[in-house]
């Protein structure tokens, strides 16, 4: 089930690449909804879920806590060391001073393939986390697929966009991309070889939950409002975890 499920993150990655190159006014809406959603499969369901299969406590504080601040720590170094943020928000400084080809000559192709590597290689995770959540249960799996395949259409947005965004041609922007859609297939598949234990999988879904969360609060949302401040991206923000809590609910968490 999780690989089928896999394949809907493949093709939502896909479309990512393809809005990417044609829809510039109404993404803030479509990523406020992602940020929202994201944040609704963490705190309401995924991190609940990792504190109850790993209970355990380390100098007083539950495993699954300390690897959910793990996984956000992490992500934040992964961000910092490889530029990603850097590369994200360039393109508008640059296109809002036409007259600054300076700032165009530090873009190194490089760079961009580097950042689109790390998002390929979450993409990975993100399967991997997939197969997980399955082996749970349903529940669980329906709710971090929802969050996997919609994240899966920024993370499509994103790696189109640096890539390309820092010197590299359209077909190096258009291979970075179809890697980064096959990723989770490759994940989801790889847990068919195996079974995780209760108490490691609940340890792995709080580190997943930590990193999920870091990218809906440092990278999606700060993305979404970056241009368009609306109230409608606020709205559909909202929108998103209130739709997972409905989904959690029904259920039956």
């Amino acid at each position: 089930m999780a690989v089928v499920v896999a394949l809907g993150a493949f093709l939502m990655t896909l479309f990512g690449g393809w809005v990417a190159q044609r829809v510039i006014d109404r993404r803030h809406l479509v990523l406020g909804l992602a940020g929202g959603l994201m944040l609704g499969v963490v705190g309401l369901d995924l991190l609940p879920e990792a504190l109850s299969a790993a209970g355990d406590d380390l100098f007083g504080v539950p495993e699954a806590l300390l690897l959910f601040v793990g996984g956000f720590l992490f992500a934040h170094a992964v961000e910092r060391l490889l530029a990603v943020r850097r590369a994200a928000h360039g393109a508008a400084d640059w296109g809002a001073e036409p007259g600054g080809p300076a700032k165009g000559k530090e873009r190194v192709p490089q760079v961009g393939l580097t950042a689109a590597a790390a998002m390929v290689g979450h993409s990975l995770m993100d399967g991997i986390a997939l197969g997980a959540a399955f082996q749970v249960g349903g529940g669980m799996g329906a709710t971090v697929a929802l969050a996997v395949i919609t994240h899966d259409f920024a993370d499509g947005f994103n790696t189109y966009t640096i890539t390309s965004l820092y010197g590299n041609d359209r077909r190096k922007a258009l291979g970075m991309l179809v890697a980064d859609a096959l990723a989770p297939l490759v994940g989801a598949a790889s847990t068919l070889l195996f079974t995780l234990p209760e108490e490691l999988l609940g340890g792995y879904l709080g580190f997943f939950g930590g990193v999920l969360l870091y990218l809906a609060a440092a990278e999606i949302l700060p993305e979404a409002h970056h241009d368009h401040p609306a109230l409608s991206t606020l709205l559909c923000t909202v929108a998103g975890v209130g739709f997972i809590w409905c989904v959690v609910g029904i259920s039956g968490g």
